[in-house]
């Protein structure tokens, strides 16, 4: 192990997880509505063995919750919608979502872009969006 690592028994992640003792979590995500609520662990597809694992503690037990996720799906379907179509995880729980196009802040006003790749415009970036975005970065 290298020097400053650590290692502890699952059942004491656990009891960090849930007893909020984490800042910040990063999780992955299928989905994430306009209102923070996010779907991580289940499209619902009948063939798909449901396991959700820690992320619905680490959803709910984390201070703050960033997403890092592609912006769209291998078939071109938003990530970032304005509902969720699959099982929740966790809800209004995240505050952040980096995607390989922008980064957004998930606000009580909305969804803040507050970053967005260079040459792409706000309204190529909605159109790639399924719920509304507010544009946060002119200063």
């Amino acid at each position: 192990m290298l020097e400053g690592g650590s290692f502890f028994h699952h059942g004491d992640s656990f009891a960090m997880m849930r007893g909020g003792h984490l800042d910040i979590a990063v999780l992955g995500a299928f989905q994430v509505a306009a209102n923070g609520d996010l779907a991580n662990w289940h499209t619902g597809a009948p063939d798909a063995i449901p396991a959700v694992g820690g992320a619905m503690d680490l959803a709910v037990g984390a201070k703050k919750v960033f997403i890092t996720t592609d912006h769209v799906t291998k078939q071109g379907e938003p990530k970032i919608v304005a509902e969720l179509s699959y099982p929740v995880t966790g809800k209004k729980c995240v505050d952040r979502i980096y995607t390989d196009l922008c980064v957004i802040d998930v606000t009580k006003d909305g969804l803040k872009v507050i970053e967005k790749v260079e040459g792409l415009s706000f309204d190529e970036l909605q159109a790639l969006t399924g719920a509304t975005l507010i544009d946060a970065t002119q200063g």
